[in-house]
């Protein structure tokens, strides 16, 4: 029987789940955790991620970034 009701066709045709991964990392990308983002603030900055192999990213990013805002 060619013709399917829309229950039985629905079985065995499936969304795109190319799709649907891309839309999850893009949501997970918008909800990362303050310190992920600091991690990869510290990351872009070469000096910053010198200092933290020796001291630890949460001291890095303090060292570098953590400071008060200098004003000229």
């Amino acid at each position: 029987d060619p013709f399917l009701n829309r229950r039985r066709a629905s079985d065995f045709i499936q969304g795109d789940t190319r799709l649907r991964g891309i839309t999850q990392e893009r949501m997970r990308e918008r909800s990362k955790a303050h310190y992920e983002h600091q991690r990869e603030l510290c990351e872009d900055y070469y000096p910053c991620e010198m200092y933290a192999y020796r001291h630890g990213y949460p001291a890095a990013y303090k060292h570098y970034f953590g400071g008060r805002r200098r004003t000229k």
